[in-house]
């Protein structure tokens, strides 16, 4: 069997599992299997990364921020959005689909042995991204990488990332989301991602809402950690639009580092890359050493975030975002504004059921000149037709398409149909995964064919 089958077969093996939406506070269970295999995420330095938005875009930075220092670095995201490889990065490319396997084969002779525990004490077996988990850890000491840089699953405390420990533990900005399962309120949110906080550790945070940032001022100094917040002990400083994304200043814990380039669309992408200057300097000098300023150009300027702010296509101008919490969605609207010069937007959408549509659909209301209503492909969709009913509550155009390929034509077509019109697609990690491989195979580069 090719290393290509091999992989695949892992991923139709973790897909027996229970699925991502499957989560029970119950952290030993992985932390039991990493026990038989000798604890690997004890081998490298460890980054956590919580918070509701801006995790994966803060990760991605911070590991091309430590690999140009010239570190061997591990990246652990989700959810992937064309191949689960993706997940896992090893020096800032998708593991080798040989490696994946390899690791699989470390780790299968232990997991038969942990689900007969399970069992036996009335337990369900090991979920997919418990032993996804796993995967990730066993794949990074095998590398070997230096730095692993870990972005939690959902919440903290429990969550199977907080196996490892992290040297910093990195809070991006907190807000309502999965409330069935972490807290109803920001403050009960922020208790359960405080959880990654762990003793001596270094904390950086985004700005919060004043109960989360004395919730996580507690849970610091309750295990004698450090913690700095952006806007107090760091910051923004500037931001302005450049080609293809922006220039920002950057007022770190050691230093300041002025107009440096940032290939992203978005300020809130701005915020995103201050916390992660932050974390590196905490990780690499204790928050004492100024990040040199060739090593800081070629981090920030390697950057990527797919399926963030994406352009995937030219005449006219598609993007593509994942945008699948209200809070990400206006994140979303404030960044076109800024960015991009448009009258109007085509907003292809399409939202997983477990999501909080109608908050997507209001806070996308304010540019959306038109929706073209669609559903991913996911079991966990929301009806097409139900996202329709929203856009027309909201009082906005709609039309309804059976998928996203329907969708992007409809939306294309009309964007191309008069000047000073683009497309967004958003709602969903999903959507956007099927988006860019669709784009990618028709070529949305060359422009608008009829």
């Amino acid at each position: 069997m090719n290393d290509r089958n091999r992989a695949d077969a892992v991923y139709a093996a973790l897909l027996e599992r229970q699925g991502e939406r499957w989560v029970q506070p119950r952290v030993e269970r992985t932390r039991r299997v990493l026990e038989l295999l000798d604890d690997p995420q004890r081998t490298y330095r460890v980054v956590h990364v919580t918070g509701t938005n801006g995790k994966t875009s803060t990760s991605r930075m911070i590991e091309s921020l430590v690999r140009a220092h010239g570190l061997r670095t591990g990246l652990f995201t989700s959810p992937h959005l064309e191949r689960f490889t993706e997940r896992i990065m090893i020096d800032g490319e998708p593991i080798d689909d040989g490696a994946i396997a390899d690791a699989w084969d470390e780790v299968e002779p232990f997991i038969g042995l942990v689900d007969a525990e399970l069992e036996a004490a009335g337990d369900a077996p090991l979920t997919f991204f418990e032993l996804l988990t796993v995967l990730a850890f066993v794949a990074f000491a095998d590398a070997p990488v230096d730095v692993a840089v870990i972005e939690v699953g959902m919440g903290g405390s429990w969550d199977s990332t907080n196996t490892a420990d992290g040297d910093v533990a990195v809070i991006a900005p907190i807000d309502l989301d999965h409330a069935d399962r972490l807290g109803e309120t920001i403050a009960e949110i922020a208790t359960v991602k405080a959880g990654i906080i762990k003793d001596g550790a270094a904390v950086v945070s985004a700005r919060q809402d004043a109960s989360a940032e004395a919730v996580l001022r507690a849970a610091a100094a309750a295990k004698s950690a450090t913690i700095a917040f952006e806007g107090q002990d760091f910051a923004l400083a500037k931001d302005s639009l450049a080609v293809g994304g922006q220039a920002i200043t950057v007022r770190g814990l050691a230093g300041v580092y002025e107009d440096e380039y940032l290939p992203l669309y978005g300020g809130h992408q701005g915020f995103n890359a201050a916390l992660a200057i932050a974390a590196v300097e905490s990780l690499i000098g204790g928050g004492a050493q100024p990040i040199a300023g060739d090593v800081l150009a070629e981090g920030l300027g390697q950057s990527t975030s797919p399926g963030r702010l994406q352009l995937v296509g030219v005449s006219p101008t598609v993007l593509v975002d994942a945008a699948h919490n209200p809070h990400g969605a206006r994140a979303l609207v404030e960044a076109l504004r800024e960015s991009f010069d448009f009258d109007e937007w085509g907003v292809v959408l399409g939202i997983l059921a477990d999501k909080d549509a109608a908050g997507i659909v209001a806070a996308l209301a304010p540019i959306a000149a038109h929706v073209f209503a669609t559903a991913p492909t996911s079991d966990r969709a929301n009806d097409a037709d139900r996202i329709a009913d929203l856009a027309e509550l909201a009082e906005l155009p709609v039309t309804v398409h059976s998928d996203v390929a329907d969708a992007a034509d409809a939306a294309r077509e009309w964007a191309a149909g008069a000047d000073r019109r683009a497309v967004v697609i958003a709602g969903s990690v999903v959507l956007a995964g099927e988006a860019l491989a669709l784009a990618a195979a028709e070529d949305w580069k060359s422009g608008w064919q009829e």
